[in-house]
């Protein structure tokens, strides 16, 4: 369900057809997950309210929690979904800096992780 069609094998396209042909519930969730992907990959946020409500009307409780966390932020979602700008750079930053903090916890100061965190 989770790679895309064209990346599986003939045998496993056979497996997941049949997989999908006795559970209606899978079968309903793998095209919501598949049609979610497609909106992450191509940019398309502008879509999003239509999968939103799609989501929302079939019987599927783990996705109606998704659902219900990206209407939280629905707009900050769309951004993210259609703007060009990023901030992972940012983000690969304090993640390197939460490591050295976790690495050196209860071995020294505020000094010794400030200079490791300059020189890194």
């Amino acid at each position: 369900m989770l790679r895309r069609p064209k990346a599986l094998t003939e045998t496993g396209q056979l497996q997941l057809k049949a997989v999908r042909a006795h559970c209606s519930e899978l079968d309903a969730l793998t095209e919501h997950v598949r049609s979610f992907a497609t909106i992450l990959t191509e940019r398309q946020g502008e879509r999003l309210h239509v999968w939103l409500d799609a989501v929302r009307r079939d019987d599927l409780p783990s996705l109606h929690a998704l659902a219900a966390g990206i209407d939280r932020d629905r707009d900050a979602v769309i951004a993210g979904l259609t703007l060009p700008w990023s901030s992972g750079a940012v983000e690969g930053h304090v993640n390197r800096i939460k490591m050295l903090k976790r690495q050196m916890f209860g071995r020294a100061g505020f000094a010794l992780l400030r200079k490791r965190v300059l020189m890194s």
